[in-house]
């Protein structure tokens, strides 16, 4: 069967796996070495997941290429060749197209299908799964790879169907390509996907008017072309620097400081501040050990920050209005840019503030906030997803007794190591709410997730047992873990999307896992070696 075609209506698995990202793909790897059956289904015409969608004009990762791929297999880290210190979003697409023919993974995915309800069956104990296209699958295990960055999620604007030019999301971008070349554009938002895309779209816009409600703190990502002796160097001993990442915080070799900020001089300090600036990246929220628990020493780091935009922008007033504080540096996404920053001393840039002065409709002709309105051919939401939690929200998940998960999941996301919710047997996530996933390097935490339920269901196997659940006790108290590792931090005084503060009516809970990757990968591997402690095996 090739990718083009479609499944049987009816047929039967032993894994249906959702989405064809970088998790969907390992997944299925994983699966066919343990001689399972699978499909895996995918909404989009290609595989990809996020880096299919995300096609917005300077789309790029902030982990460094030799750091964001697979470990799985050496040959495949040795061949592969990478041309930037932060790679595209077309070079991570041509990658993952790689993996896919590499490893012959397509003729078990069926794309364009959008798998709309999945359902448990209590009296066979297997899952029922419809798509949008007719198909009706069963199969024992159902594994959500259906990413924690991928609903887009565009504001309840009045008047939004009214505009009569273009409108684009940035997490649903055209494969084709946009000419903006003599436009009046409007982007809205300032997140890590605007602070990409505005510098490219001010290049060609007539005007760009960008309309900000929180500023963001962004690092330059100072990038480049990858040496051949830097590549060459990582591939040396490729393995000891993915096990040496597997033990830190986040899932990157950083530079990780252990001492605090104000352990040491306001000279030493400062410089230390200079070297990260000047070596950039997301490293620099790494300068000391203690930036996001310790509010005075993240003081320092933001002032920092805001010296360096009010010496980047040239109007006062715009600079200031750039410039964060409202929010601890790094509790929101730290982003990374490429002259963010500088774009906002271009003649044919506006900032608008709209906390100030809110959007109160979009118009035929653009965007009317309470003190003006402006004129635009189009309009770019760079306003982000309903994160973690939005892909799951989006698919009728049932389990006993007919429970939906979104009604479980009415006060916020409840998981036992963000891989299992109690009353959904066989139903695994991956970098679900409660694991790591968007505070990492997410191949890292895709990785372990994967390799962790593929030795889950041969455990499973070789014991003849068909069945695992989360144990609802075990649930509460990771729970109740997750969100007290999190109070101990600087994260929750954020009202970020880690919080599900950007979806209106969705609970104002920690969704990730805040105490590092390498202690969630012990706490996993200790609840392996203990037979599945917290689960309930049958």
């Amino acid at each position: 069967m090739t990718q083009s075609d479609r499944a049987t209506p009816n047929a039967e698995f032993d894994v249906v796996v959702v989405g064809a990202g970088f998790a969907g793909l390992y997944m299925l790897h994983r699966l066919r070495a343990l001689g399972l059956s699978a499909r895996v289904y995918e909404a989009g015409i290609g595989v990809g997941g996020t880096w299919f969608w995300n096609r917005y004009p300077g789309a790029r990762c902030d982990v460094e290429s030799m750091q964001y791929s697979y470990s799985f297999s050496e040959e495949l880290q040795q061949e592969w060749v990478w041309t930037e210190r932060y790679p595209k979003q077309a070079e991570i697409l041509r990658y993952i197209d790689h993996v896919a023919d590499r490893f012959d993974l397509r003729r078990d995915i069926q794309l364009q299908t959008r798998v709309t309800s999945a359902h448990h069956d209590a009296t066979t104990d297997q899952w029922r799964i419809a798509t949008d296209q007719g198909d009706l699958v069963v199969a024992r295990f159902c594994v959500m790879a259906s990413g924690a960055l991928s609903a887009a999620r565009t504001p309840d604007i009045p008047g939004l169907e009214t505009f009569q030019g273009r409108q684009y999301h940035t997490g649903d971008w055209p494969r084709e390509t946009v000419d903006f070349t003599g436009q009046r554009v409007g982007v809205i938002g300032t997140g890590s996907s605007g602070i990409q895309a505005i510098p490219h779209i001010a290049k060609q816009a007539q005007h760009l008017t960008v309309f900000q409600r929180t500023p963001n703190f962004s690092i330059p990502a100072w990038n480049g072309p990858l040496s051949t002796e830097r590549q060459e160097a990582w591939k040396a001993d490729y393995a000891g620097h993915r096990a040496r990442a597997r033990t830190t915080r986040s899932g990157i070799l950083y530079e990780y400081s252990q001492r605090g900020a104000l352990d040491v001089s306001d000279e030493e300090r400062r410089c230390v501040f200079e070297a990260r600036w000047a070596r950039g990246g997301a490293n620099f929220t790494h300068a000391f050990n203690d930036l996001f628990i310790n509010k005075a020493s993240n003081d320092h780091a933001a002032e920092f920050v805001r010296e360096r935009i009010r010496e980047i922008v040239q109007d006062p007033a715009v600079a200031a209005m750039l410039s964060p504080t409202n929010h601890p540096i790094g509790t929101k996404r730290i982003c990374v840019d490429t002259d963010y920053f500088e774009t906002f001393n271009c003649s044919n840039v506006a900032l608008v503030d709209v906390r100030a002065n809110p959007i109160e409709a979009i118009t035929p002709t653009g965007i009317r906030t309470t003190d003006a309105e402006y004129k635009l051919d189009s309009i770019v939401f760079a306003t982000g997803y309903d994160a973690v939690t939005g892909a799951l929200g989006r698919i009728d998940i049932r389990g006993d007794n007919g429970l939906a998960l979104k009604d479980k999941w009415t006060d916020g996301p409840q998981t036992y190591l963000g891989i299992m919710t109690a009353g959904f047997p066989n139903l695994f996530m991956i970098t679900g709410p409660g694991s790591p996933s968007v505070l990492t390097n997410v191949i890292v935490s895709i990785e372990q997730h994967v390799d962790w339920i593929a030795n889950c269901l041969a455990y499973l196997r070789e014991r003849g047992l068909a069945r695992i659940s989360a144990d609802a006790r075990a649930e509460t108290d990771w729970v109740a873990e997750v969100n007290a590792v999190a109070d101990r931090t600087l994260f929750p005084q954020a009202a970020s999307w880690y919080m599900g503060a950007n979806i209106p009516g969705k609970p104002r809970v920690f969704l990730p896992y805040v105490g590092g990757f390498g202690r969630y990968n012990e706490i996993c591997a200790e609840v392996v070696a203990e037979g599945y402690r917290g689960f309930c095996l049958e």
